[in-house]
């Protein structure tokens, strides 16, 4: 017998979603129907699509229109979500994306929970670093890097962006202000508290020079333990995985996106099990 609730999906269901392309990877809709089945929420979330800006912009206003109560948004549009915004909260207004959008009245408000998603999985998997005045190296100046960007700035870290397209690099580093600066090579690794690979693809630099303390996160989630996690823990140092990031920014997702809280289950082993991985 399915431990699905008779009648949860109703006339009045919510309809929630992650926006992006591509994204028939993402795992945000394992995450928010576990937790709409485990409460009971009359709702359902999936996953658009939209081809270009002008299909972001049409799914935007099918939100207006009352039709979606909001979504989760990730690349190529977060950007663009901000901009659609009608008002936005404090963590988007710093890095000017947002990975949520609600909609109410005929109203778009943004939010950014990736910030949330990285502290989250700071203090759940290197619980010793203090980010108080540690040193961050950001492998990537692309959105992902900005995402968690605010956050990090606000804990008192000082950010140092590594980028092979320098130009690209200093365009972050301004929009993010004076705590932000760009690495000229690889040498700053060698003061930093903590390096986190904000590309998609696992990144071409050496370890080697890293502090015996140092931490090193990877926001990329698939596989879990990536190339460069495993290449750290070979060498002793506290990893951070993009899992625990990921279920970082969800619970505050869930809760702008269907009005109430998330219930309590087991995340991780439910996305690994998912994943066919034991990390």
């Amino acid at each position: 017998m399915s431990g699905t609730p008779v009648g949860r999906i109703t006339g009045a269901a919510l309809l929630g979603g992650i926006v992006g392309n591509p994204v028939s990877h993402s795992l945000s809709p394992v995450i928010h129907n576990a937790w709409l089945e485990a409460g009971g929420v009359d709702g359902a979330y999936v996953a658009f699509a939209p081809k270009d800006a002008a299909g972001f912009e049409a799914l935007v206003a099918a939100g207006r229109a009352g039709l979606i109560a909001g979504v989760n948004v990730t690349a190529p549009f977060k950007e663009q979500a901000f901009a659609l915004a009608d008002e936005a909260a404090a963590a988007a207004q710093m890095t000017g994306s947002a990975n949520i959008l609600v909609f109410e009245d005929g109203r778009v408000r943004a939010d950014s929970a990736d910030g949330a998603g990285v502290l989250y999985a700071l203090a759940e998997q290197a619980p010793k670093l203090k980010l108080d005045g540690a040193s961050v190296v950001m492998l990537g100046a692309g959105g992902a890097a900005r995402a968690g960007a605010g956050a990090l700035i606000e804990a008192g870290a000082a950010l140092s962006i590594l980028n092979r397209t320098r130009e690209r690099a200093e365009a972050l580093a301004a929009d993010l202000g004076p705590a932000v600066s760009v690495a000229s090579d690889a040498n700053v690794l060698e003061g930093a508290d903590l390096v986190i690979n904000a590309l998609s693809v696992a990144p071409d630099i050496s370890l080697a020079a890293l502090k015996p303390l140092a931490v090193v996160m990877d926001m990329t989630y698939k596989p879990v333990v990536t190339p460069l996690l495993a290449a750290a823990r070979a060498r002793g140092l506290t990893t951070v995985d993009g899992l625990a990031m990921l279920i970082g920014q969800a619970a505050p997702s869930f809760e702008a996106i269907f009005r109430r809280p998330p219930p309590t289950l087991d995340l991780r082993a439910i996305l690994l099990n998912h994943l066919g991985e034991t990390a």
